[in-house]
């Protein structure tokens, strides 16, 4: 799980481990795949006929995911203005993304708007300011976990979409290997930034609830937890670490607490194959229409 965090949770030390799990997950390259099968079709049909297009990321972290979403709009539209305005609780990750345009030529043929706030805070200056500045393609990628109302925050941005926008969401799915162990223990790790764990399921239901109508797509994904069995593991710790929201697992959890969860990533959020723990971090790509 990975994004922005309420009260900017990835700065310092957090954004170091985040950066770990992110190279060891491969989460990042399952979500781009997926991005790239799907939106070259879609970008094509919001973008017919229009002049210029816009596009919000929120909770867009460091940007490796907004760059090649910005990109692929690029190579379909070349000569159309694109904008993007970006949400990012961390002003770390937001350097780090300015520095990725900053490199990128393509890039900087783009205006940013930078919004270094909460989502929460995003929504309370939009309706204070009262313009809705609307766009045509808004993507909320492994952030809904931080939002304190998920019905709310999923009703507001879709409220600034632009005639045929799509309002894309990547989150865990529904029985995937997190939504196991956050909801298993949830009264355990529910403690921190996180205070209530949601996967696809919780989405679709809300969705559903407000009457919007979208599409369902998997994300699959798996990595190698191998090293959380070895007790004297830096490698396993870190992962263990990030996984349960905690500073440092061993010290976040009693001993019977730390055995439940590792018999659980084991038997039920895992598959085992030549000898290695592959944790399912599979992922639900839901794009919902204007």
């Amino acid at each position: 799980m990975a994004a922005e965090a309420q009260h900017t949770c990835y700065e310092g030390d957090n954004v170091h481990i985040f950066q770990f799990y992110l190279e060891h997950s491969g989460e990042h390259k399952a979500i781009v795949q997926c991005v790239n099968n799907l939106l070259a079709r879609e970008f094509k049909r919001i973008g017919e006929g229009k002049s210029s297009l816009g596009v919000l990321g929120v909770g867009s972290g460091g940007g490796e995911v907004d760059a090649q979403i910005l990109t692929l709009l690029q190579s379909i539209f070349p000569a159309v203005p694109i904008t993007a305005d970006i949400v990012e609780g961390s002003s770390e990750l937001s350097d780090n993304f300015k520095a990725l345009v900053a490199k990128t030529a393509s890039l900087q043929k783009i205006p940013f708007g930078w919004n270094i706030m909460s989502s929460e805070d995003y929504v309370k200056q939009v309706k204070t300011k009262g313009e809705m500045k609307k766009f045509d393609f808004i993507h909320m990628i492994q952030m809904i976990y931080y939002v304190e109302n998920l019905c709310e925050t999923i009703s507001f941005y879709h409220s600034l979409l632009k005639a045929n926008g799509r309002l894309m969401i990547i989150v865990e799915a529904a029985n995937s290997g997190w939504d196991t162990l956050w909801k298993t223990y949830s009264k355990e790790l529910c403690v921190g930034v996180i205070k209530e764990y949601r996967s696809s399921a919780e989405v679709i239901a809300c969705l559903e609830s407000l009457g919007l109508k979208y599409d369902e797509h998997s994300a699959p994904n798996a990595f190698d937890i191998t090293e959380c069995f070895n007790p004297g593991s830096c490698h396993g710790e870190r992962l263990l670490s990030f996984m349960t929201g905690s500073d440092e697992f061993h010290e976040s959890f009693t001993p019977e607490i730390r055995a439940g969860m590792l018999d659980l990533l084991r038997r039920k959020c895992s598959t085992e194959k030549d000898g290695k723990v592959l944790f399912n971090s599979d992922l639900s790509c839901i794009l919902v229409h204007a």
